[in-house]
């Protein structure tokens, strides 16, 4: 029968054996020993080791999918931000899927490190496509392998054998004096220069000019189609005005502080068109209405939700602001700016960008001073608006010089006449004009 102590040399050495193990391949998830506890069995009075379960999962391999679209999403284009092998944190960003409407982050559901990239970078994707896998955890810092010892320094290099470096100059050899140029130096003729060759001269200045090739992205093609689709479809037509802004700049400057203090935010001009066109859809209900092409119907709507035209990096896109209709200013300037971030910062769901039944694009922050949008499919109708630029104008058979905005309405002529069109441009320009018009409903 063993002794005690050799009993308990054999159960330790057995264990520390079984522990090297687990550690060359890298943990077993359920056999991960959490502690060690002896214990006496009062059978044989020997020690023993026990193993509990835990309940961490390291080095558990998951596959993270592709999250599901809006219906009106079918797939997208991945872009990788991660590479295999690199480490992540829970929720940090680790692909992008560019849609043609909006790009959607794919966070780590954990912290690990990227095990395989299951999609190729640029590849399509679908919804609930396996992305990539992720090893949560990684290999613990106590049982990781030991680094390799860091390699020697390079030998020197050898001496070299041609010997010491001589101190003096070589010996001149002596010139024979038959090849000496008795003719005084002004008789010698200078030798003209070699030319440099042209085509290298054309050549370098050909080098110099340089291109290169950008594939385009998901949301810009999907851009072109459609502007291409509404060019061949919709019959459009553009009628122009021109619109007095010293009433609302004058309103804008009275009450811009007391605005800002009341409801923590700018008051500026897009809300006033925003609550004009509102108020001029409601008066002339086909341009907030819309073709149906599969049925061959008219559908008019009794609400109005207003896409707002935002540039961004990335390419326009154009959030809707719901139910404008029973905004006031503030409700208007609150969503614009609200949305107006998430564009920015690249946070717009797909949801913020469907529907809409009418359009407001705003050249005037760039500049703008004339131009006609193109309609935004499936709608009808898309205002533009301009820069405000001061120009001298007839008031009661007088010039002044007053700051005017030019304003076109693009529409399709295929469902609005131009009598609708004009009276709608020029309710919007009464509105704008006259902010009482709308307490007077008039």
């Amino acid at each position: 029968m063993l002794s005690h102590s050799r009993c308990l040399t054999r159960n330790f050495g057995r264990s520390l054996s079984a522990i090297r193990q687990v550690g060359n391949k890298q943990i077993k998830r359920s056999r991960t020993p959490r502690c060690l506890r002896l214990k006496s069995d009062p059978r044989s009075s020997i020690f023993q080791i026990q193993y509990f379960r835990t309940s961490v999962a390291y080095n558990e391999v998951v596959t993270v999918k592709t999250p599901a679209f809006a219906e009106s999403v079918t797939e997208g284009d991945v872009r990788w931000e991660k590479a295999v092998g690199d480490t992540v944190s829970e929720d940090e960003v680790v692909c992008e899927i560019e849609t043609d409407k909006t790009s959607v982050q794919v966070p780590s559901p954990a912290a690990g490190v990227i095990e395989e990239l299951l999609v190729p970078d640029g590849g399509k994707v679908e919804g609930g496509t396996p992305l990539f896998k992720l090893r949560k955890g990684g290999l613990p810092r106590l049982l990781q392998p030991l680094l390799p010892p860091s390699a020697a320094p390079p030998p020197p290099p050898p001496p070299s054998a041609v010997g010491p470096i001589p101190t003096t100059m070589p010996p001149v050899p002596p010139v024979p004096a038959h090849a000496m140029d008795t003719k005084p130096v002004s008789a010698i003729k200078p030798t003209a220069a070699p030319a440099a060759p042209v085509a290298q001269a054309e050549g370098g200045a050909k080098g110099a000019r340089t291109e290169s090739r950008v594939k385009m992205n998901r949301m810009r093609l999907r851009i072109a189609q459609r502007l291409k689709e509404a060019q061949n479809t919709c019959a459009m037509l553009t009628t122009f005005n021109e619109v007095d802004m010293s009433n609302i700049s004058e309103m804008r400057k009275s009450y811009k502080d007391a605005f800002l203090k009341k409801h923590n935010i700018k008051l500026g001009f897009m809300s006033a068109f925003v609550k004009a066109a509102a108020y001029a859809l409601a008066d002339q209900p086909a341009v907030n209405a819309v073709i149906d092409d599969t049925t061959k119907e008219i559908v008019y709507r009794d609400y109005v939700d207003i896409s707002v035209a935002v540039a961004t990096p990335k390419g326009l896109v154009v959030p809707v602001i719901r139910n404008v209709e029973g905004m006031n200013f503030a409700d208007i300037e609150k969503a614009i700016n609200l949305l107006g971030e998430k564009a920015r910062k690249n946070e717009l769901a797909v949801e913020d960008m469907d529907g809409g039944t009418f359009t407001i694009s705003n050249g005037g922050v760039f500049g703008s001073m004339f131009g006609t949008p193109i309609i935004n499919p499936p709608q009808s109708a898309i205002l533009g608006m301009h820069g405000i630029f001061d120009r001298p104008v007839a008031v009661g058979g007088k010039v002044e010089i007053r700051p005017m905005m030019y304003v076109a309405l693009t529409y399709d002529h295929r469902l609005i006449d131009g009598r609708e069109a004009v009276t709608f441009l020029r309710k919007i320009k009464s509105v704008v004009e006259d902010p009482r018009v709308l307490l007077l409903d008039m």
